[in-house]
């Protein structure tokens, strides 16, 4: 067998796709994505979708269940790992399927935009339990533009002496911004800390102070 001859062959002819049939190769794989998404929730196999959402605070994981919004994670807490911890405790039946958090989206859009103050979209608290959800439940009623201390949150739930436990619960909070745990201050005024880290939650904080 000659292989010099069809090596050379080989080198003569450019296998890279043109820009037409590259972007028709794209549309395929998306609509053939788009079709198994909508396959998974007719036949109910879907128990998790997921996307990602660029925002001025960087890019969001969203994830949801049927119940409703369960996750929301920073870029700094590691997308992948996050899935992989979702897929461990709530299901391994998991999916970028972006058209189920659509609504998700374009709230986010707006509250960036400056243009909404709350969130309406139905939450799934399961991943937090006891005190923690306690907390949490407690943060949507902070308003928008104002900050409690930790230790107002503490006597708001009905633990005064709680402080430390009002920082976890916020430190561990599974839907940031959509359930304000940066509204939460220490008492001298500080940031304390922010699972998305202090410079995402001082834009948060500078969003919320800007007139509308």
């Amino acid at each position: 067998m000659n292989t010099t001859h069809s090596s050379n062959a080989a080198e003569r002819f450019d296998f890279t796709p043109l820009a037409k049939e590259s972007i028709e190769l794209d549309s395929a794989i998306t609509q053939l994505h788009a079709r198994l998404e909508q396959q998974a929730l007719d036949a109910h196999l879907l128990d998790l979708a997921y996307t990602t959402v660029d925002t001025p605070v960087g890019s969001l994981l969203l994830a949801a269940t049927e119940i409703g919004l369960v996750r929301v994670a920073y870029d700094i807490e590691d997308h992948d790992a996050v899935l992989q911890t979702l897929a461990a405790r709530v299901s391994t039946r998991i999916l970028r399927a972006p058209r189920r958090l659509d609504a998700v989206a374009y709230e986010l859009d707006e509250y960036f935009a400056g243009t909404r103050r709350g969130f309406d979209v139905p939450l799934d608290l399961s991943l937090s339990s006891g005190f923690r959800q306690l907390v949490q439940r407690h943060l949507p009623e902070i308003a928008y533009g104002r900050t409690e201390t930790y230790k107002q949150v503490a006597e708001s739930v009905g633990s005064p002496r709680a402080v430390r436990a009002v920082g976890s619960a916020c430190a561990t909070n599974p839907l940031p911004v959509v359930v304000p745990c940066h509204r939460v201050l220490r008492s001298d005024g500080g940031l304390g800390g922010y699972i998305g880290g202090l410079a995402a939650k001082t834009a948060l904080l500078a969003l919320e102070a800007r007139p509308h």
